[in-house]
């Protein structure tokens, strides 16, 4: 099952449960309205008689008007506990590994471990074609990881101390590559809803727990029995409230086992190693400490994580991962079904560590870009699943940059002065008037790095700017609101210093507002077909982006229209497929459903192709395209400077 087909099911996943927990919903509105009808009906007569439906004054039947207000107070704590959730969990996978105690390690990794650790995520992250997502450690010494976020631009990846001292670096890369899976596949949106449903039910326990406490403070003489009646509610609430969260955690469990499996076999492809993940496992297995989390939410999360993360009641019905055992013999059926002994944290060894985080990248060989007219199909084939070619360009290009470039990517400053560098015009009479115009507004710090950076940068090759950025991504998440709506005003005075757009400099631009801003989460709705002015306007432009002339440009555009199973009208006029007109038309075009993007990026491929020659402005242009439409691509292997 391929990147397009996983995400529709992913959809179609999602509609599912949202049906399954609209249902268990209900049913626990019904009955705890019903009961807590009934038991006002019997306990508080005296007060209800304006409310009774029947004029029998011990009729035991609730009074449906009653029942009526009771639900409509039920479903509004279910809603606020679970906006409240939502809320809180707004910031993304960020607020959840916060929650969870973890620290980021991608600016200032403190040891050897954690140095190895940001290599194979940042290698996984420049496979796969997406930005490095902020990476956080947790202090357990159990083996676990999760991955959590809304969207793919949200995304963070954690990991305890015990995965990074224990793990090889080949079991590390399983590990990491599950968790790149379940962001790639519309999981981590999927596992936040979960919480924030099942936090509304929990409410309705926690508001009963609350209830049975206060009213053992209060008067049992009450003359008008309202010790009596807080009692029965409070009991009503906690028993339902935590009956519901029961059979909302058996249907959370159901889930999670299924996406567990897949993410496993997604492991295995990205990383073609089935060792790699069955290693890890096997070693949760021999740990003493297993794959437990000590965080005092860990049991909130408990589905996200690589391995159950806590020990759990009734495990065969409310287990939110599989057995050890049936996960590793289905990626290695031969499998003796002996665990290893694995040594404690104090016991790894630094100069292995070391020896492992280097990668071995003096025996790399540098990445020959040359022609490959297929390029652009493979990486689309490879979307959500990067080849052995893909993981071999990413090391090799992390091995190959620039030291002061990489260190730059790292921090703030540096991220912010990378930018800024990569937008001056290669022209050093213009460059300078951008400088001008920049140097008042930024600090000291960043326009120090900058003019250190500027050699390098002009050394870089064009393959390596998304890349570049891409590393830088984690150092940009972390500005504050102000300090990123600047970068963001200082970029813009940039790229219209020269009077013009160029497509490098809105690839940029477009790439950092979607990746820090957050994409906002939307719904499917249109076939390609319903779309063929869009699609129009984004093949006229991508036919004009290797600055060909007309006719190779009205060849380009025909080329790709061949690849739709609808007919297209003619190249569009420069003036009518600019910048400003592909906004809007990607805009709609993210919306397609997710079966017919390939459609699409194969047309685009073909447009791109048909000289039989790609060069980095239309790599990155398509590139760029492509993540607005949630289709990460890994590298275009062929793609020439």
């Amino acid at each position: 099952m391929n990147f397009f087909e996983q995400q529709d099911r992913a959809r179609r996943n999602s509609g599912r449960l949202l049906i399954l927990m609209v249902l268990a919903v209900l049913s626990l509105i019904t009955l705890t309205s019903l009961v807590l009808g009934l038991v006002w009906q019997l306990f508080g007569q005296s007060h209800t008689s304006l409310w009774l439906a029947s004029d029998a004054p011990n009729s035991v039947l609730p009074s449906w008007p009653l029942v009526g207000c009771v639900a409509l107070a039920v479903i509004g704590v279910v809603l606020l506990g679970s906006l409240y959730k939502q809320l809180q969990l707004s910031r993304g996978g960020q607020a959840i590994a916060e929650r969870l105690g973890g620290r980021l390690i991608n600016l200032s990794p403190q040891s050897l471990e954690e140095r190895r650790l940001l290599n194979v995520v940042e290698e996984m992250a420049l496979a796969s074609g997406t930005s490095v997502p902020p990476v956080y450690v947790l202090d357990d010494v159990g083996i676990n990881a999760f991955a959590a976020g809304l969207t793919p631009q949200d995304a963070v990846i954690g990991i305890t101390r015990g995965a990074i001292c224990q793990l090889n670096r080949d079991e590390l890369q399983g590990v990491i590559a599950h968790e790149f899976s379940h962001i790639f596949h519309g999981d981590m949106r999927l596992n936040t809803r979960l919480v924030s449903v099942l936090h509304g039910i929990l409410l309705l326990g926690l508001i009963g727990g609350f209830l049975l406490r206060s009213s053992g403070r209060g008067s049992r003489s009450s003359r008008d029995n309202s010790a009596a009646i807080v009692i029965a509610i409070g009991v009503t609430l906690w028993v339902l409230g935590y009956a519901g969260t029961f059979f909302g955690n058996l249907i959370k469990a159901a889930v999670s086992r299924q996406r567990e499996f897949l993410a496993d076999a997604s492991a295995v492809q990205y990383t073609r190693n089935p060792d790699s993940i069955a290693g890890a496992l096997k070693k949760i297995g021999g740990n003493l400490y297993g794959s437990q989390l000590q965080a005092g939410h860990a049991a909130e999360f408990s589905h996200m994580y690589f391995a159950a993360g806590i020990s759990q009641a009734l495990e065969g019905m409310l287990a939110t991962h599989p057995p050890l055992d049936q996960r590793i013999r289905r990626i290695t059926p031969g499998w003796d079904g002996r665990y290893p002994h694995v040594t404690e944290l104090g016991a790894a060894m630094p100069a292995a560590a070391a020896s492992e985080a280097a990668v071995n990248v003096h025996s790399l060989s540098a990445f020959a870009p040359g022609l490959s007219p297929a390029s652009a199909a493979e990486a689309i084939g490879a979307i959500g699943d990067p080849q052995a070619p893909h993981l071999l360009a990413a090391r090799s290009t992390l091995a190959h940059l620039d030291i002061a470039l990489s260190e730059a990517a790292h921090s703030c400053n540096g991220a912010q002065a990378l930018l800024y560098g990569l937008l001056l015009d290669p022209v050093e009479v213009q460059a300078s008037q951008q400088l001008q115009l920049l140097q008042p507004r930024i600090a000291a710090e960043v326009a120090a790095q900058l003019e250190q950076l500027r050699e390098p940068l002009r050394q870089l090759a064009p393959g390596m700017r998304l890349p570049l950025l891409d590393l830088a991504m984690p150092a940009l998440k972390q500005l504050a609101a102000d300090q990123f709506a600047a970068l963001k005003a200082n970029m813009a005075l940039l790229i219209r210093a020269d009077g013009r757009v160029a497509l490098l400099e809105w690839t940029l631009l477009r790439i950092v507002e979607r990746n820090v801003e957050g994409a906002r989460a939307q719904t499917s709705r249109y076939q390609l077909q319903e779309l063929a002015a869009e699609t129009t306007v984004v093949l006229s432009l991508l036919a004009r982006a290797g600055g060909v002339d007309e006719p190779a440009a009205h060849q380009a555009f025909s080329h790709a229209a061949g690849e739709l199973s609808f007919p297209l009208d003619t190249l569009l006029p420069a003036s009518a497929s600019d910048l400003l007109a592909l906004e809007p038309a990607l805009r709609r075009l993210s919306l397609l459903w997710p079966l017919q993007k390939p459609q699409l990026l194969k047309a685009m491929a073909r447009c791109i192709e048909h000289n039989g020659q790609i060069n980095a402005a239309e790599a990155e242009l398509m590139r760029a395209v492509a993540d607005i439409l949630d289709c990460p691509m890994p590298p275009l292997l062929g793609a020439r400077g």
